[in-house]
């Protein structure tokens, strides 16, 4: 008989609904129990088999195996502290929490309570990324020396999400976007040796960074340029990556938000991208020029879920584990610290 593993949800926001529970549902071996949603009752309509409960303390219940918390930034740390010291495996919303510091202590809570803490950082399964791991398995690209990751909007008003605009540690474009783009390089290429950024803040009366360039640079040489903004109206590609033999290029980020926020059903082949929509390799195979568009490898959010079900069955090692986003942690105060020296940094 397939193992349900029970879930208590915290938070019941667009995150939730949007990039957890379709997954879930799709899956069938994922079961929410019970629902913290402080007011309101959209949990209750959409999940009338779950308990809402009005306080955080409902979810560690013992019908109750995993807690995910998709609450605002801020709360992260203290809240995956509560399940942790409960005896219960928990999901957090990216980031883990403000500070590396923090993220390490989680991890030796986890570990002495002998459950399964990991972070929600889904863009490892974009498109370009797996395409990108695809070409760089096959060699066609060459030793790499360049790549830029670029998530640019036009956005001229403030985050109606309020929380995201305080300006106090763990919030601005840095944590909501840079941490996806800081964990994206570190899943390809490793932890830099040193970097440079430039954070800003572009709107009037904006108190979170609003725009940054995060340069990270390698012992071997290679470069990765991570960048993000709110006021771009004709977006550059979303990701280049340059080797001495070739270029692959894709305009356009992963499809799977914009079809999971138009309500899209989570099936076989539900994201596969057109053709005009794939990247393009310029390459040399085998002395030919080649340049084509290249088939992009379909993007797997839900891959992130069916890891955890192995990790929590004994099938499997954790895909994203503590350590990592402790690393991706550094790398970020690192960012801010450049910011502010105007200078290169060490890792």
């Amino acid at each position: 008989m397939t193992k349900q593993i029970r879930v208590g949800l915290a938070g019941f926001g667009m995150s939730a609904q949007v990039f957890h529970l379709p997954f879930w549902a799709a899956d069938g071996r994922f079961t929410v129990t019970r629902v913290f949603e402080r007011s309101g009752s959209r949990a209750a309509e959409q999940l009338p088999q779950a308990q809402t409960v009005r306080e955080f303390a409902g979810l560690l219940a013992d019908d109750v195996d995993l807690v995910v918390i998709t609450t605002p930034n801020q709360t992260h740390f203290e809240l995956a502290g509560q399940v942790l010291q409960a005896g219960k495996h928990v999901v957090v919303e990216k980031p883990l929490c403000a500070a590396a510091a923090e993220a390490r202590e989680l991890a030796a809570l986890a570990e002495a309570q002998n459950v399964v803490l990991t972070v929600y950082q889904s863009r490892r399964w974009d498109s370009a990324p797996l395409t990108a791991k695809k070409l760089l398995a096959a060699d066609m690209l060459g030793e790499v020396v360049d790549c830029d990751i670029r998530f640019e909007r036009y956005a001229a008003g403030l985050n109606k999400k309020r929380w995201k605009e305080t300006g106090g540690p763990g919030v601005g474009l840095v944590y909501d976007l840079g941490v996806h783009l800081a964990d994206m390089a570190v899943d390809l290429f490793g932890m830099p040796s040193e970097l440079y950024a430039d954070v800003r803040h572009q709107h009037e009366g904006a108190l979170s960074d609003d725009y940054f360039q995060i340069q990270l640079y390698y012992a071997d040489g290679k470069k990765v340029c991570l960048t993000a903004g709110k006021y771009v109206r004709e977006a550059g590609p979303f990701f280049s990556l340059h080797g001495k033999r070739g270029s692959y290029v894709k305009y356009g980020a992963d499809n799977q938000e914009p079809l999971l926020l138009a309500g899209a059903s989570v099936k076989s082949g539900w994201n596969r991208e057109p053709e005009s929509e794939w990247g393009i390799l310029n390459t040399e195979v085998n002395g030919m020029h080649v340049r084509s568009r290249v088939e992009s490898v379909p993007g797997d959010y839900g891959a992130f879920y069916r890891n955890l079900y192995d990790v929590l069955t004994g099938k499997a090692d954790l895909a994203v584990t503590p350590d990592q986003a402790a690393q991706v942690l550094d790398l970020l105060e690192k960012v801010y610290q450049s910011a502010e020296l105007g200078a290169r940094v060490k890792l």
